[in-house]
């Protein structure tokens, strides 16, 4: 069976992929970059590339989520015929594309005549053809569209603005700085101050964007406005180019990005997948908790959130999180609201961004409320507020027209119950849809609160909390819950259970370009919570010397709530050269915590006093402390990195590999996570992880019957002995046996293995990683003995 699985690929590209390989396109990595590393992917052993967004985005965009042009394959990446010519070379290697569709936004830029519709609308105003493509409450602003792009009030810097010919659009313009907006017909000869007074949009500082912003956006970032993808003739505009695409076989596959902000999911991918035929799609949804992927969605299942929460869980040790928790509480005396406490930080993040970051958002819910229901304004945004802020998920799923489904009736009727506020019942009855006599305003109440509460989850923990309560980084992951840090290997083997049985083709993903931490981080930092005593121990220490030597050199030093995270990154890296890398987080970090300084509200001195601090932490003499823990991670950091690398490739699904996670890889968040692929040189020693991830992905593309369709079971195998609990396994397909160690330091304290024992299913089995023969009754330390994980195939004539 090993020399099959590493037999090269044909030109055949499978339906459903056997695996993906995430590719960061950019201008410093186009078309033709991607297309020189297909041999090395295609060896690697996945079926596919998936590809950041393609089309048109805003000049040096590094991401591309920016669209400013759907009918046009990004020219700075290599264009179309960049494209093609990847997909000729990929096919060549057996391998098929996988494109990241953006539907629910689209860019402002700079100069705005880059983003074609939106000219149009700022030119000729809500008589436009193309404003049907934008959520826009003309009546807000009295019929204009508000422009938050002013570095300060329009009075101010009126002198920066100037009216001249454009020669990329042969016309006269208004020009301020690198934004060039449209002239409204008929005022081109006004005097300055009454031609901006006379457009269709209004300039504004952009401190104005939080309280009267009138389009609709993407969580709280001005500068990509919202699409109407639910309009047939915007969702046919906007995907056109991504169709035929599909339709003349260049690309495959379809993941689409933050469909929570769409007015109605569901309808958007049942009409996506009757245009593209039905292709492989798979949707970035956010499930919280147990939270399931509704069933009528018509896409193979998520991106893989989901199953990263699961396999993270799996190896993080319960009592150990506990015991750090205490660490931290003690370490920082943070106050409960502000990141002494998960459940207190999260509700206050989740209060402050209702009233002041989507004030604008809440305004218009407000105003479509009073207009359905009646109530004051001021009752009805106060119940608004409140039942937003008591959501535990991203948004339910209600279409104006039809009864909501049980699951979002129990989840608004429990959070505006909660609330104890006279007029959360109706704000309750408006969002499932089910008030009499509302109109129009009851059925846009409806839409708009569940767009608006998939930003506030979003800005409320991912982008804030997150950054707020950190007794233990790795469990502060999109897709994870802080208070819900483990999973059991019965929960695990029940989540793939349903995987399997619900959503076969599903995505899985470990690291993305929207983690936070990559996963060799988070497996290193578990490691923690197998040895908290030590780590509070060392901590302690490294602590209390580096403060005598700053105290005795008068350097000032920030909070310990502060201090406590750059000690968990400077046990990550265990190298003062990335005392630049993490400073840079850090302040990132404290930016979006906003509890001592803001993006919108930024303090200099404490900045440079905070980033010196830290890199003085990472860096200077406190970095020759970090042996320590360094050695006691190790061992242990091992064993998460390859088991649950392992168990990810096999597990129910289809495999995502972000760029470079087939070699041990420790990125922190964007942009850090997002430069540039960089394969390596070849030649040299093979890694272990680099040496599981061929096996794996080898074994999926040469046999993908046994992961995927039909015959693709899914068996629970339980080890037998007293450290049972340390060994998870699992059998795909009947054939292909994968069996990781989870825990290992608490499994070495104990005692090791203990004649612990797994029972193989009937046959021989060839573990592949040694090419060693089992049957029957196995010893895990003789199985285990060269790694601590192991991937077996039974011997059976095909």
């Amino acid at each position: 069976m090993t020399e099959s699985a590493a037999t090269p690929p044909t030109a055949v590209v499978p339906s459903v992929p056997s695996a993906t390989y995430r590719l960061q396109l950019q201008p410093d990595f186009p078309f033709a970059a991607a297309e020189a590393v297909v041999p090395h992917l295609a060896a690697l052993g996945v079926s596919h590339l998936h590809l950041s967004p393609v089309l048109q985005a805003v000049p040096g965009s590094t991401h591309g989520y920016d669209v400013v042009d759907h009918t046009r394959v990004r020219e700075e990446l290599g264009g179309e015929k960049g494209l093609r010519s990847l997909a000729r070379t990929a096919r060549a290697h057996g391998l098929g594309l996988v494109l990241d569709a953006v539907p629910n936004h689209m860019a402002v830029p700079a100069p705005e005549y880059l983003a074609r519709p939106l000219w149009e609308v700022l030119r000729d105003g809500p008589r436009s053809p193309y404003a049907h493509w934008f959520d826009i409450d003309w009546a807000a602003q009295g019929d204009r569209l508000l422009l938050p792009v002013l570095g300060a009030p329009l009075d101010e810097v009126l002198g920066d603005l100037r009216v001249e010919r454009n020669p990329a659009v042969g016309e006269r313009v208004l020009r301020y700085h690198d934004h060039a907006f449209p002239l409204r017909p008929g005022t081109e000869e006004l005097p300055l101050r009454s031609l901006v007074d006379a457009q269709w949009y209004r300039l504004a500082w952009w401190r104005q964007a939080r309280t009267e912003l009138n389009y609709r956006r993407f969580f709280t970032i001005s500068e990509l406005i919202a699409v109407r993808v639910e309009d047939d003739e915007v969702f046919a505009a906007t995907h056109a180019t991504l169709l035929r695409l599909l339709d003349e076989g260049v690309a495959d596959g379809l993941r689409v990005d933050h469909p929570d902000g769409l007015a109605d999911p569901a309808g958007y991918l049942r009409r996506l997948a009757d245009a593209s035929g039905g292709r492989w799609t798979v949707v970035e949804k956010i499930l919280t908790g147990d939270e399931r992927l509704p069933a009528g969605w018509a896409c193979s299942g998520t991106t893989g959130y989901d199953a990263l929460d699961r396999l993270d869980g799996l190896f993080t040790d319960p009592v150990g999180v506990e015991e750090i928790v205490r660490c931290y509480r003690e370490f920082t005396a943070a106050p409960a609201d502000a990141g002494g406490a998960w459940a207190p930080t999260v509700r206050a993040a989740a209060e402050h961004i209702v009233t002041h970051d989507l004030a604008a958002e809440v305004d218009r819910l407000t105003r479509s409320a009073v207009r359905a229901a009646g109530l004051e304004p001021a009752a009805l945004r106060e119940a608004i507020e409140a039942t937003l802020v008591r959501l535990p998920r991203y948004r339910p799923y209600v279409v104006p027209g039809q009864p909501a489904g049980a699951a979002d009736t129990a989840l608004l009727e429990e959070a505006a119950g909660a609330t104890g506020h006279p007029a959360a019942g109706v704000v309750c009855d408006l969002a499932l849809g089910r008030l009499q006599g509302g109109g129009e305003a009851a059925a846009d109440f409806a839409v708009r609160f569940a767009q608006v509460s998939s930003a506030l989850r979003a800005k409320s923990a991912e982008d804030t909390a997150f950054y707020r309560y950190h007794p233990l980084l790795c469990l502060n992951e999109v897709g994870r819950e802080p208070d819900r840090p483990a999973t059991s290997p019965e929960d695990f083997h029940a989540f793939c259970e349903r995987l399997r049985r619900d959503w076969p083709h599903t995505g899985t993903v470990r690291s993305t370009h929207d983690t936070k931490r990559s996963a060799d981080v988070r497996a290193r930092l578990a490691a923690l919570t197998e040895l908290p005593g030590e780590w509070a121990g060392w901590l302690g220490e490294v602590s209390g010397d580096l403060r005598e030597y700053l105290e005795h050199r008068g350097t000032p030093f920030p909070e310990r709530h502060v201090e406590y995270q750059a000690w968990q990154y400077a046990a990550v890296f265990c190298d003062g050269g990335a005392a630049d890398l993490v400073a840079a987080t850090m302040l990132k970090s404290e930016r979006e915590a906003g509890l001592r300084t803001a993006w919108t509200d930024q303090r200099p001195e404490y900045e440079q006093a905070m980033t010196g601090f830290v890199r003085e932490l990472v860096g200077g003499p406190a970095a020759f402390a970090t042996e320590r823990i360094d050695r006691a991670l190790r061992g242990p950091e091992r064993v998460n990195v390859l088991g649950a690398h392992l168990a990810h490739l096999t597990m129910p699904g289809v495999p995502d590999v972000y760029q470079g996670d087939e070699e041990r890889q420790l990125l922190l968040v964007d942009p850090a996570n997002r430069r540039p692929y960089d394969p390596g040189t070849a030649g040299g020693e093979v890694s272990e992880k680099r040496r599981v991830t061929e096996f794996a992905l080898r074994l999926r593309r040469a046999r993908p019957q046994w992961f995927t369709g039909p015959e693709g079971t899914y068996e629970p195998l339980y080890a037998r002995g007293p450290a049972g609990e340390h060994c998870v396994a699992f059998v795909r397909g009947g054939r292909a046996l994968t069996v990781v160690t989870r825990l290992s330091r608490r499994l070495a304290d104990a005692g090791g293995w203990r004649g612990t024992e797994l029972v193989l299913p009937e046959g021989i089995w060839t573990e592949v990683l040694s090419g060693r023969p089992f049957e029957a009754v196995v010893p895990l330390a003789e199985l285990l003995d060269r790694l601590p994980v192991g991937l077996l195939v039974r011997d059976v004539d095909e």
